[in-house]
């Protein structure tokens, strides 16, 4: 077992893979970090990142719960194909994934992961710990391919906004921590930026939405108990 603790990667990195072979795995990989251009040094070479801060580790552990718990509720009011929520290791992000049913243009000079990626037209939304010049984590949503009016469509809340850079809606998480319902104000920019994609995308909504029933709405169309079934004969005399 190895301690989370300060200490500086190169170390953790030999402890791990010293680990794995007490155990008789064997394994090669890649030690270079990947979609962080702004420092590429090797894990077995890095001895200037040494910081480990366990409370806002657990402070992100729990953003990403609740983010991740959002985002499948979301998930679930949409009948077509749709990915899992899922936590991609490159950049930190949680995602998912909503596709249109149509093949999208092949990007040119894409590798094979993304031409699989995005070869049927898709809007993802996800949760991302965002960068030094955001100044923080957010919210976003992003078009592939994005339709003609997409980065001006009229989105909520209005603490949201189109990035050019990134080409997609962006939303603080402090933003949504401040809102009086949080829950709420997180669905308004997931729902209204996907509305926005999909229909001036001309995607089949009809076909490919459905309300959301939880339990309580549930109950409450149902109506009293034994509503449902039809009025009992009386007894046989």
């Amino acid at each position: 077992m190895l301690a989370l603790e300060a200490r500086p990667v190169a170390e953790f990195y030999r402890d791990v893979m010293a680990t794995l072979r007490s155990l008789g795995i064997e394994v090669a990989i890649n030690d270079t970090p990947q979609e962080i251009p702004e420092d590429t040094t090797r894990f077995s070479e890095d001895r200037h990142h040494a910081s480990y801060d366990p409370e806002y580790v657990h402070r992100w552990w729990l953003a990403l719960v609740q983010a991740d718990t959002l985002l499948k509720e979301f998930r679930a009011r949409f009948t077509g194909k749709c990915s899992p929520v899922h936590f991609f290791w490159g950049s930190f992000d949680l995602a998912v994934t909503r596709f249109s049913g149509r093949p999208a243009p092949e990007r040119a000079g894409a590798d094979a992961v993304t031409r699989e990626a995005y070869c049927e037209e898709v809007l993802s939304a996800g949760f991302w710990p965002g960068t030094n010049v955001l100044g923080g984590p957010a919210f976003y949503c992003y078009a592939a391919p994005e339709p003609p009016g997409f980065s001006t469509a009229a989105i909520r809340p209005r603490a949201a906004w189109y990035d050019a850079t990134f080409k997609e809606y962006l939303l603080k998480y402090d933003d949504v921590r401040a809102a009086s319902d949080p829950r709420q104000y997180l669905f308004d920019f997931l729902q209204s930026t996907y509305e926005a994609g999909a229909t001036l995308a001309g995607w089949d909504r009809s076909q490919l939405e459905r309300p959301l029933i939880t339990p309580h709405r549930a109950a409450e169309a149902a109506g009293p108990p034994g509503a449902l079934l039809p009025e009992q004969p009386p007894p046989s005399q």
